[in-house]
């Protein structure tokens, strides 16, 4: 499949080069060049590119602004950023707006081939200086411990699959047809995991659930424990 190409540079012989390196690539296809962000946002309606490759420094918007507008369109493009800064602030912005790749004006003609290609199959690619202060950064993180809780041991694996079921808010109803056994059943598999962790109801079982590590969570929401008893109680 051929991947459609939207470069955007403030500095036309920067876009002008990305461009010569591009077209000689078999399987890519370059679109258009600009160096105005509004003008690119057109060019992303109309064109309907796969990946934009772009600085930050652009004409009428700067580069972050395009790639947050970018974001909301209909259908977003994946983004390359390549680009002189690697200060934190602008890795922050810049992932925050969901740029897949960000690479440095150094980068090697082979490795922002290959960040086009990872972008267009929805991957991730950072320039090695990004990448290491990220792990470095990671590392500083202190490691998060599941909580132990008595009788979690005792669980076997068809309640750990009810305990999952209802965490996400699935009725007994809808435990019971995808699990394909009877809605009593469920009920006596929800007792027993209750009674086996000392907890009073299903509001309490999904908030320890998720405390000792039965459930991993999908986001910030899963720890706040009135969206926990909104989900216990949705699955009555």
């Amino acid at each position: 499949m051929t991947i459609r190409v939207l470069i955007c540079d403030e500095l036309p012989v920067i876009g002008d080069g990305l461009r010569t390196l591009l077209d000689a690539v078999p399987g890519i296809d370059v679109i258009g060049t600009t160096d105005n962000g509004m003008e690119a946002i057109v060019l992303v309606r109309t064109a309907r590119p796969d990946v934009v490759v772009t600085d930050l420094n652009l004409r009428t918007i700067s580069g972050l602004e395009m790639i947050r507008r970018l974001a909301k369109e209909e259908t977003p493009p994946n983004v390359v950023v390549f680009t002189e800064s690697d200060a934190d602030k602008t890795v922050s912005d810049v992932l925050h707006a969901g740029v897949s790749c960000l690479l440095g004006k150094d980068a090697r003609p082979q490795e922002i081939i290959t960040a086009i290609h990872a972008a267009a199959a929805g991957q991730t690619v950072l320039a090695p200086s990004v990448a290491q202060r990220l792990v470095s950064w990671f590392r500083t993180q202190p490691h998060r411990q599941e909580t132990v809780h008595p009788g979690t041991d005792e669980l076997t694996t068809r309640e750990r699959e009810v305990v999952r079921m209802v965490a996400r808010g699935m009725s007994t109803e809808e435990v019971a047809r995808e699990l394909y056994i009877g809605e009593a059943t469920v009920r006596t598999h929800v007792y027993r995991v209750r009674t086996k962790l000392g907890v009073r109801d299903r509001a309490e079982l999904v908030s320890l659930a998720y405390r000792a590590g039965l459930i991993q969570s999908d986001g910030p929401a899963f720890g706040d424990e009135r969206v926990l008893s909104a989900v216990a109680a949705r699955s009555r």
